[in-house]
């Protein structure tokens, strides 16, 4: 009944994601740090703001304690990026953190992180899960200690990530920049664990950070903590009642991204990723490779190759931006999700450090966001995306639904001419007119998700209504 997915394990509380499991999990993970590590095996623990959160990071340090494992507990909850940081800080072997992400409010789960502050790799993930299954093969159960007998012998820690990890955001971000703007901000926390963290950066400078959404509530007011348009509904609300400047939303653990400019309009992560990219690029002379995943804007393309540098696609998912990042040279990766990070920084999407870096262009440019976008647009666009995820009745295998869609490839759609065809995840159409259309399985939903970028919402419509047909018909 555990299933890993890229990163972890998620699951619905009560169900699945039970505390018997919980342990399960927890004594696969301290085995595998022991074989990473037997000599001094440590990891960090953190949490977001979930229904028993605390509780399951606590279960999971007594585990550890239990197999000889030194254990660091966040004592309240923390971003992921935080946590991440604080492995690489700490020189632990791993880390864990207790978070569901963006998904439903009845979600929980363990997102594993290796020592260089990253998720692990689906090798690691699945020696995990190697481990997991001899247990219950084997009807091996977890080793458990008590919390306050393991935080008395020295083996659990309990300590806040936040302040080393906000020293290093203050190495990557100009905050002088950004004081001296002295901006006004609505920083919406979407009840997750960034609730309040972006003015805490900034509380030395002279902006003025409205937080919304930042109390412990751990239904997320009843919606997905995702910070799209559909969940942002009073933040828009906010900025245009308030006449504030721009407004960042982050998700439930604070490893993605989305704004709204002072007229209420979303601006989503293609935007962000891309007026970042062109401010590390023009105004710090950042050189190096830039990486964007299959379903990311092409913008990105024409930012790079403007400027004579390279450009990388991956497919879905941060694990392989972060692979790249590991080898050196990379600039800057992100991916249409709202996950991005930048050189020296961790190999890890970091929503806090998006939407301040997004402050400082702000605050360099001395415009409006919605004027930035606009230059963007105008410059290196038109560029109109959409996705729509099509719920499966049945499990489909990537390699088959690929193949289904090879064999129905058009030489047109909706007019336009079919240039090219790529598989790096899933299918991907290039058109004539630098539009594109991407139909891949979800790797963690038994779902089909069809994406769509045009120079309009017309051509839009037009790729997204062919895209589901034809994946209808496959």
């Amino acid at each position: 009944m555990i299933k890993f997915g890229t990163d972890g394990w998620r699951a619905v509380i009560s169900e699945t994601f039970t505390f018997a499991n919980l342990r399960l999990v927890a004594q696969a993970i301290a085995d595998y740090v022991r074989e990473q590590n037997d000599t001094d095996p440590s990891v960090v623990i953190g949490f977001d703001t979930r229904f028993l959160s605390d509780r399951y990071a606590a279960e999971v340090a007594r585990v550890m304690a239990a197999n000889g494992v030194k254990t660091r507990l966040a004592r309240a909850d923390t971003p992921t990026p935080a946590v991440s940081y604080a492995i690489v800080h700490r020189q632990a072997t791993g880390g864990v953190m207790i978070t569901a992400s963006h998904n439903a409010p009845r979600y929980n789960g363990v997102k594993l992180k290796s020592a260089f502050g990253g998720s692990v790799t689906p090798a690691e993930c699945k020696r995990v899960e190697q481990i997991l299954e001899r247990d219950l093969r084997e009807g091996r159960g977890p080793n458990l200690m008590s919390l306050e007998e393991a935080i008395a012998s020295g083996l659990v820690t309990k300590f806040d990530p936040a302040w080393a990890y906000y020293e290093h955001l203050s190495t990557l971000v100009d905050l002088d920049c950004i004081s001296s703007a002295e901006l006004r901000v609505v920083a919406d926390g979407m009840y997750g664990s960034g609730r309040g963290v972006i003015g805490e950066v900034l509380a030395r400078g002279r902006s003025r950070v409205l937080n919304i959404r930042h109390e412990m509530n751990p239904g997320f007011g009843g919606i997905h903590p995702e910070p799209i348009t559909k969940h942002l509904g009073l933040l828009m609300s906010t900025i245009q009642s308030g006449h504030w400047m721009v407004g960042l939303a982050t998700d439930g653990d604070a490893d993605r991204i989305g704004a709204v400019d002072a007229h209420g309009n979303f601006v989503d992560p293609h935007r962000i990723f891309a007026l970042v990219l062109r401010y590390l690029i023009e105004k710090r002379g950042w050189q190096g490779k830039v990486v964007r995943t299959v379903s990311t804007t092409r913008m990105i393309d024409r930012i790079a190759a403007q400027h004579g540098l390279p450009l990388v696609e991956t497919p879905v998912g941060f694990n392989h931006i972060a692979d790249l990042m590991l080898q050196g040279g990379v600039l800057m990766g992100g991916e249409e999700s709202g996950g991005m990070s930048v050189m020296n920084h961790i190999p890890e999407g970091d929503g806090i450090l998006m939407g301040l870096l997004l402050l400082e262009v702000l605050a360099d440019a001395g415009k409006p966001l919605h004027v930035l976008v606009d230059d963007l647009l105008a410059t290196y666009g038109p560029a109109e995306y959409e996705r729509v995820d099509m719920t499966l009745t049945r499990p489909v295998a990537k390699a088959q639904m690929v193949e289904l869609l090879l064999e129905q490839a058009p030489d047109q759609i909706d007019g336009v001419a079919v240039e090219d065809i790529q598989t790096t995840d899933g299918v991907k159409y290039y058109l004539a007119d630098g539009s594109w259309l991407l139909i891949r399985p979800s790797g963690t939903e038994p779902v089909l998700r069809v994406y769509a970028e045009a120079p309009d919402q017309e051509r839009v419509r037009a790729l997204l209504g062919f895209g589901e047909k034809i994946a209808k018909s496959a």
